[in-house]
C-alpha cells in the first residue's frame, strides 16, 4: 500500500515562500470556503483538506500495520481476519485521495505563475532530497545493516527500476512523475474552467480503469497481459486523480449531497471488504471490478470522501488555536509517511507478537504507538536544520 509523499502546503496570508502558514495567522473563511483574509486576494485555507490529509496518513499506517494480519490464510473468515480486512480495505481510498490533494494544490495557476523552471525548482528541491535520503535509510539502514540482507548489484538495479526498494517508497516516484507533467496539465486547464478539468479527469480515470480491467480479463482467459509500472512510469495511472483534485477542490455539496456521498463511500468500501473476503471463490469479480487504488469501486469512494472533506471543511472554521494545530499535523503527515515504516520495523524486531501479526489487539496497539511516535518524530524533525529538508 502506498502512502503519502510530499504534498504542497496551502498558502495562507503571512506564509513564507514555502507556503507554510505563520503560527499567529488566521484566516476568515465563508461557508463556501472561497474567500480569503480581507485584502489578500488569496483563497481561504481549505481546512477540510488539512483534516483529510491527517486522517489519510493515519489510514496509511493502519494498512501497513493492521493489514499484516491478512497475510495469514489460516485466519481467513475469522472475526479477527474480517475486522482486519474492514480496517485495511476500508481505507483503501487514502492513496487516491493523497494524489487528489496534491493535484488540488499543485495545479493551481499561482503555482505556475513564474513558469515551469520556477515550479520544478520549488517542487524538486523538496522531493528529491527526501527521495534519496529515505531510499538510503531503508535500503542501507534497514535492509542491509539491520536485516542483514545481501543485495546483488543486479537485484538492487531491479529494485530501483521497479520502485520496490521498500514498502510504499514507490509513491515518491509517483509524485515526482506527476510534478514533471504538472506544468503541461496546468497550461491546458488554465483557460478551460472546471468543466475542462472534469472532462479530462473523467477521461483519464476511465482510461485507467478500462486498461486495468482489460489486463485482468486477459489473465482470466489465459492470455495474460500484465501492466508493469516502474519508477519512471508509476505516475501515469494517477493523472486522473491528480486532475480530479483540482476539478473538485472547490465543489461544495449541499447537505443532501454530503449525506449521499458519505453513504455511497461507506457502501462501496463495505463491498470492497466483502469482495476481498470472497476473492478466491469469485476471481472474475476481482478481474472485472478490482479492489485496489486503480479500481472503479475505490475511485468512486475516493471522490466521495474528497467531496465530503471539501464540503464539511467549507462549513466549519476551526478556532485559531485548533487551526494552528491542524496545520502542523497536516504538514507533519509527510514525515509520518516516511518514518512510520521505520518505527514499525523497530517493533517487529523487538516485539515477537508484532512480527507474527496474528493478534488484532496487539496490532491495533502497535498501530497507535506507531502513529503517536511518527507524528512526534516528524514534528520534532521539522525543527531541526537539514532534517526538516527531508521531512
Amino acid at each position: 500500500m502506498p502512502a503519502q509523499p510530499e504534498l504542497p502546503t496551502q498558502d495562507t496570508p503571512g506564509s513564507a515562500a514555502t507556503g507554510t502558514p505563520a503560527p499567529e495567522t488566521s484566516v476568515d473563511a465563508t461557508a463556501s470556503g472561497t474567500v480569503g483574509a480581507a485584502g489578500t486576494g488569496r483563497p481561504a485555507r481549505q481546512w477540510g483538506l488539512d483534516a483529510l490529509r491527517v486522517v489519510a496518513v493515519c489510514g496509511v499506517v493502519a494498512i501497513h500495520v493492521v493489514g499484516l494480519v491478512l497475510g495469514h490464510d489460516d485466519l481467513r473468515h475469522t472475526l479477527t481476519w474480517w475486522t482486519a480486512a474492514a480496517i485495511d480495505l476500508g481505507v483503501t481510498w487514502v492513496v487516491p485521495v493523497f494524489v487528489m490533494i496534491s493535484g488540488a494544490l499543485t495545479l493551481a495557476p499561482r503555482a505556475h505563475a513564474a513558469g515551469p523552471a520556477a515550479f520544478y525548482r520549488k517542487r524538486f528541491v523538496r522531493i528529491i532530497p527526501a527521495l534519496v535520503a529515505w531510499h538510503l535509510v531503508y535500503l542501507v539502514g534497514v535492509r542491509v545493516l539491520w536485516r542483514g540482507e545481501e543485495l546483488s548489484l543486479n537485484l538492487l538495479a531491479r529494485n530501483l527500476m521497479d520502485a520496490r526498494v521498500f514498502t510504499a517508497l514507490y509513491f515518491l516516484w509517483l509524485i515526482a512523475g506527476l510534478y514533471l507533467v504538472a506544468p503541461v496539465l496546468a497550461a491546458f486547464l488554465k483557460d478551460g474552467g472546471r468543466r475542462r478539468a472534469m472532462i479530462l479527469a473523467g477521461v483519464a480515470l476511465a482510461f485507467t480503469m478500462v486498461t486495468f480491467v482489460a489486463s485482468g480479463a486477459a489473465a482470466m482467459i489465459g492470455a495474460p497481459r500484465p501492466i508493469h509500472l516502474g519508477a519512471l512510469t508509476m505516475w501515469w495511472p494517477y493523472v486522473g486523480y491528480f486532475v480530479a483534485g483540482w476539478a473538485l477542490h472547490r465543489v461544495v455539496l449541499g447537505r443532501r449531497g454530503l449525506v449521499v456521498a458519505g453513504v455511497l463511500a461507506v457502501l462501496l468500501m463495505a463491498e470492497a471488504v466483502w469482495q476481498w473476503g470472497v476473492r478466491p471463490e469469485h476471481p472474475w469479480l476481482q478481474a472485472l471490478l478490482p479492489v485496489g487504488y486503480l479500481g472503479t469501486t475505490v475511485a468512486v469512494a475516493a471522490v466521495c470522501v474528497f467531496l465530503l472533506a471539501v464540503g464539511v471543511g467549507a462549513r466549519v472554521t476551526p478556532p485559531p488555536r485548533v487551526g494552528r494545530i491542524l496545520v502542523r499535523l497536516s504538514d507533519a503527515s509527510f514525515g509520518v509517511f516516511l518514518m512510520h515504516l521505520l518505527v514499525l520495523e523497530v517493533l517487529r524486531q523487538t516485539v515477537p507478537g508484532v512480527a507474527e501479526a496474528r493478534s488484532l489487539v496487539l496490532m491495533v496497539g502497535a498501530y497507535l504507538v506507531i502513529v503517536l511516535v511518527s507524528f512526534a518524530a516528524s514534528l520534532g524533525a521539522a525543527r531541526v536544520p537539514y532534517l526538516r529538508t527531508i521531512v
